[in-house]
C-alpha cells in the first residue's frame, strides 16, 4: 500500500469514527431530553398514575436504550479515489453524489435514505480530507483525494439489503468518476472481499437477534 492510501486510509477512519461518536452522542441527547420532558409532564399531572413501563403503551425499552444490554453496532466502510491517485473535481463529486440519490444533511455529509422523509440514513458518504464535510459554498474550489462511504448496523434496513444498495449505488459512482473503489483497509475490493463483508454482516445480524 502506497503513501497516499494510508493517509487516505487513516484519514477516512478517523472522520467515520468521528461521525460515529458524535451521532450516539446526539441520540443520547436526544432520550435524555425526552426523559426529561416525560417526568415534567408526569409532574404537571397529578392525577395520573405513574404506570410500569410494560404496561405504559408510550415507553418502550430496547436493548439500545438499557445501559446494561446495549445493541453492539457495527460499521462498515468503503472508500473511492481517483483512479489516477488524482482528485476529484469537488462540483463534479457533488452533481454525481446527488445523481444516486445522495442527499446533503447532518453532519455536513451526504446520506442515502430509503424515502426523502425518513431520518434514519441508510448509508453515508464524508470527505476523505478532515474534518470529513463537504463546503459546498466554496465547492467549485476544492480538490477531494477521496471519499469514505460507510453504512451504522443496526439501521432503517436489514444490514444485508443495506449493503448490496451501497454497493451497487457506489459501483454506478465509481464508473461515473472513473474511480477506484476500495475496501476498509485501502485494498482494491475484490469480489471475495465483498461476499466477506456481507457474511460478516449476516453473522452480525444473526448475533444481535440471539443475544
Amino acid at each position: 500500500m502506497d503513501g497516499l492510501r494510508w493517509v487516505l486510509f487513516l484519514s477516512g477512519l478517523l472522520i467515520v469514527v468521528g461521525v460515529y461518536f458524535y451521532s450516539r452522542r446526539e441520540r443520547a441527547k436526544q432520550k435524555e431530553k425526552e426523559s426529561s420532558s416525560e417526568s415534567s409532564d408526569l409532574a404537571l399531572d397529578h392525577a395520573s398514575p405513574i404506570l410500569p413501563s410494560d404496561s405504559n403503551p408510550n415507553i418502550s425499552v430496547t436493548e439500545e436504550e438499557s445501559g446494561d444490554t446495549a445493541i453492539k453496532q457495527k460499521i462498515v466502510t468503503l472508500r473511492l479515489v481517483a483512479s489516477d491517485k488524482s482528485a476529484f473535481q469537488g462540483e463534479a463529486l457533488v452533481v454525481h453524489l446527488r445523481s444516486i440519490g445522495m442527499l446533503y444533511g447532518k453532519f455536513g455529509i451526504y446520506h442515502y435514505y430509503e424515502t426523502p422523509t425518513e431520518d434514519a440514513a441508510i448509508f453515508s458518504v464524508a470527505n476523505l480530507v478532515e474534518p470529513g464535510t463537504f463546503d459546498l459554498p466554496n465547492i467549485k474550489e476544492q480538490q477531494i483525494p477521496g471519499i469514505s462511504i460507510f453504512i451504522i448496523l443496526p439501521g432503517p434496513m436489514d444490514g444485508v439489503k443495506a449493503f448490496d444498495l451501497m454497493i451497487s449505488k457506489v459501483k454506478n459512482l465509481c464508473q461515473a468518476l472513473n474511480a477506484e473503489l476500495l475496501d476498509e483497509s485501502g485494498s482494491t475490493l475484490s469480489i471475495q472481499r465483498e461476499r466477506y463483508l456481507r457474511e460478516e454482516i449476516i453473522r452480525y445480524q444473526h448475533e444481535i437477534m440471539v443475544s
